[in-house]
């Protein structure tokens, strides 16, 4: 409790508040609490790592490599819904079940290392959100702290939905896409990707939509502090969505529009609901300014 009180006397002293405790923080001290934000962090995403590598054959087989089966769940849905629809196999994409290779003597070691420590952000993501929470609580007063309830899960919901889509919606379609595509008519080319680079799309992939997908909060953040408003937001309506669809082309590694439509749609969605939450903040904030005075 002294700490937070001294963290609080210190974010006063930066609005430029006057403080009457004795208890001030120096800003050497203010460093030090961060520390230990930090290490708390790099601790829990190291427990979830270590997990996931103890378990890392599992992993592979079952995730990593899961958007690059025929069996895959997502192939076996829109296989379903083809059918169910009446549409024959228009939804049915090709299998690929592509093989990766690997060229340095420690690329499978290294690669293992690298789905742990991934693996263990993701999982952990709920945690370093409530840490970066504690860190900044000590610089919002009692109002906002009002209406910063549950920012944490909706923070993480929002950024799992994104992941989840580009796992099981964004991915498939891209290596699919890229697996399947030929150059040339006489097939003298054998297509067989490194390890890394796979490792790498999939991630930027992932990460990339999860990501993208904390629009609506960082709308309505902006919009709590005054930044944003939702007639900006409505008045550039269209240089957002050409921005969205460069957004799009960056987190889809494949050239083709189909995935790269498949991403921007839910980002358009997205920015939408973002337009909505701006002004539900900003008729807020003039209601309260309309009582003030």
């Amino acid at each position: 409790m002294a700490i937070e009180s001294q963290r609080k006397s210190f974010f006063k002293r930066i609005r430029g508040q006057q403080e009457t405790d004795d208890t001030e923080m120096s800003f050497v001290d203010h460093l030090e609490a961060l520390r230990w934000h930090i290490v708390r962090s790099v601790f829990a995403v190291l427990i979830f790592a270590i997990l996931i590598f103890l378990n890392i054959d599992w992993i592979y087989d079952h995730v990593i490599i899961g958007p690059t089966q025929s069996d895959f769940i997502s192939y076996r849905m829109f296989c379903a819904l083809s059918h169910k629809l009446g549409m024959g196999d228009s939804l049915c994409m090709p299998p690929i079940n592509m093989r990766l290779q690997v060229t340095e003597v420690s690329g499978t070691f290294m690669t293992s290392i690298s789905i742990a420590v991934v693996g263990g952000v993701l999982a952990a993501f709920p945690y370093l959100c409530w840490e970066v929470w504690r860190f900044i609580k000590p610089a919002l007063k009692e109002e906002e702290l009002k209406h910063t309830t549950g920012i944490i899960f909706w923070v993480s919901f929002f950024f799992f939905i994104g992941a989840a889509f580009g796992y099981f919606m964004l991915a498939p379609f891209t290596f699919n896409f890229l697996y399947n595509y030929t150059l040339g008519t006489r097939q003298m080319l054998e297509y067989k990707p490194m390890l890394g680079d796979y490792m790498d799309s999939l991630i930027d992939i992932t990460l990339g939509s999860g990501i993208a997908f904390e629009l609506p909060m960082a709308s309505w953040v902006l919009a709590r502090i005054g930044l944003l408003t939702a007639g900006f937001l409505r008045t550039y309506r269209k240089y957002a969505y050409i921005a969205l669809l460069v957004i799009a082309a960056i987190i889809t590694p494949s050239p083709d529009w189909g995935s790269q439509m498949i991403v921007c749609l839910p980002l358009i969605f997205l920015y939408e609901i973002s337009i909505i939450i701006a002004a539900r903040v900003n008729k807020n904030a003039e209601k309260k300014w309309e009582e003030w005075s």
